[in-house]
């Protein structure tokens, strides 16, 4: 039951955001994308304690992936889908094979020199890829076969939404089984892991592929919703922003990811409305006091709340 909770209370806030913000479809298909981007990421950096700044690698080959089987092979979502999924896994294993070798910030600095020399080679074939003009002409086929992408956005909305708890439920498993404990166990120490004959960089390497699929499917659908792929899918930016996100929500844990991203994309939405030129102003204002006042994210808050409540009384 306890397991089950949290799927039904993130079902319902889905469903009622479709009927309460009908015309924001657009808006929250893209925060659920990002959702399933932030959370391969915690898989990657929250659970393995891989540190990258590069994610975008994986999210901009998934994005491309889609969009040109799209055009040129087939239109159907699920197909463009799963080849969003295996292009970002392929990128993360090649790139992991000598990833995987670093630590630190060479580990940094190396994630995000691989997502800009994919920006590069992108924007070199321009003839395939549009360069800086962006990738168009992408056409979705009917969902299943039965429901059409439209131009409101409900299809596109529910299904990333059902995408996104896939994820969710896949991720759980892997997470809770041993494989899952043994990347909880090189996170807090790869010596201990080696010790009791643990392959460490083996799997190191196999999360890291998990989590490129993971971005690899967020990215084609964000290609797949607005058919459409630019250069700035590879871009240090939205890399750095799920970084935010996961920080925000909490790291380690899935939910945090989806909490984290939303409360930033929602504070992000409003204060670029407001004050289109120092909404960074706000975005950084919130980093610094939930870092502050609530170190492991807003996921630990009520467990903060619970402490300050104690320390009161």
């Amino acid at each position: 039951m306890r397991q089950i909770l949290p799927f039904a209370v993130l079902a319902a806030v889905a469903v009622a955001a479709f009927y309460i913000f009908p015309y924001n479809l657009a808006f929250l298909t893209r925060v659920t994308i990002m959702m399933i981007f932030v959370l391969s990421l915690d898989l990657v950096q929250g659970v393995a304690g891989i540190a990258t700044l590069g994610h975008a690698a994986m999210y901009g080959t998934g994005a491309y992936a889609a969009g040109l089987f799209a055009i040129h092979v087939w239109h159907d979502p699920l197909a463009g889908l799963a080849v969003g999924a295996v292009a970002g896994a392929v990128i993360a294993f090649v790139s992991g094979l000598f990833l995987m070798r670093a630590h630190g910030l060479t580990l940094l600095m190396l994630t995000i020199a691989v997502a800009e020399v994919l920006q590069e080679v992108a924007n070199k074939f321009s003839d395939i890829t549009g360069g800086t003009d962006g990738l168009g002409g992408i056409r979705m086929g009917r969902l299943l076969g039965v429901w059409k992408f439209d131009f409101v956005g409900q299809t596109g909305y529910v299904y990333a939404v059902c995408v996104l708890f896939l994820v969710m439920v896949l991720l759980k498993v892997v997470i809770g089984s041993p494989f899952g404990l043994a990347l909880r166990g090189i996170q807090d120490s790869q010596a201990r892991m080696r010790a009791i004959g643990t392959p460490v960089a083996r799997r190191l390497l196999a999360s890291y592929v998990l989590g490129g699929a993971g971005g690899g499917v967020g990215g084609a659908l964000a290609a797949q919703s607005t058919q459409l792929v630019s250069l700035g899918v590879y871009s240090f930016q939205l890399s750095a922003e799920a970084v935010i996100m996961l920080i925000l929500g909490g790291t380690g844990r899935l939910w945090g990811a989806l909490i984290g991203t939303a409360v930033f994309m929602t504070v992000h939405e409003v204060a670029a409305s407001v004050d289109p030129f120092n909404w960074l102003f706000v975005i950084g204002a919130l980093v610094l006091a939930v870092v502050y006042a609530v170190p492991q994210g807003l996921m630990g808050l009520p467990a903060e709340v619970k402490r300050w409540i104690g320390r009161l009384a």
